[in-house]
């Protein structure tokens, strides 16, 4: 696939770098951090594959290159993809307001508490578009989701699934008010393979190193735990974004006809 290389103007000079300009290299580089992204309303995707998703799902880029030597000059990969792309981050991905949040008793959302590590953020906007989960609620201390490891991590994915940062607590109380249930995996939860589970509701999963923050664990109002197995020692955790996929497994296994 060939795409084409859109220029846009830049404030900034422009002698040419090859086929690209010391404008367009300062700036594609510097939306690797967070603050020049949110600055710029831009993100970078790499390879056919991610680029063609979102471009797929309506994604109009700014900036496209597949000239592998300007691919290499930009890059944020170890091997490059031989094509990258500049793209809008959605305006609905902003400080969203109770009144959009869509909640419904029939939908099965996520919501994450402070995830911090990129690849786990990345694999669990994968595995919610797996499991046809459209929606992921992140708390402001979430990594940011148009990082670009995390934009590689979803292979494609951030193309289908909505992130919405926004105070979790404020979701709760949406959620309270219209009668949703609140899901989380704590230690003291009841075996998630023993419990009723409704088609529709909140997961909420929670930080690496110290799980759901305090204040959200006391709103969860069905406390779930994935047994382990091992008869004697055994690991002390699981990976966030594996136990997302074990959660998400088993609430749609149950929607699966007798």
């Amino acid at each position: 696939m060939r795409l084409r290389r859109i220029a846009v103007p830049l404030n900034a000079k422009t002698d040419s770098i090859g086929m690209i300009t010391k404008a367009q290299q300062k700036l594609i580089r510097s939306l690797e951090q967070k603050k020049y992204r949110q600055r710029e309303g831009l993100f970078v995707a790499e390879g056919p594959k991610v680029v063609g998703d979102l471009m797929a799902a309506g994604f109009e880029p700014v900036m496209t290159f597949d000239d592998a030597d300007d691919v290499k000059r930009l890059s944020f990969l170890q091997h490059p993809q031989g094509v990258l792309a500049v793209f809008r981050i959605p305006d609905a991905n902003v400080n969203a307001q109770p009144s959009t949040l869509h909640t419904q008793p029939s939908t099965l959302t996520l919501a994450l508490d402070g995830i911090q590590d990129p690849g786990n953020l990345g694999t669990i906007i994968r595995i919610a578009d797996w499991f046809g989960i459209d929606t992921i609620f992140c708390s402001p201390d979430t990594a940011d989701a148009w990082a670009p490891k995390v934009v590689q991590a979803t292979m494609g994915s951030i193309a289908r699934v909505h992130i919405i940062y926004m105070d979790l607590h404020v979701l709760l109380d949406e959620a309270e008010a219209a009668g949703i249930p609140t899901y989380g995996t704590l230690l003291d939860g009841r075996n998630i393979y023993e419990e009723e589970l409704t088609p529709g509701g909140i997961i909420i999963m929670g930080n690496e190193g110290n799980g759901i923050s305090e204040p959200i664990r006391q709103r969860i109002n069905r406390r779930l735990l994935i047994p382990d197995f091992h008869q004697g020692p055994t690991a002390d955790s699981l990976n966030v974004a594996i136990a997302t996929a074990i959660t998400c497994s088993e609430f749609r296994r149950r929607q699966l006809p007798h």
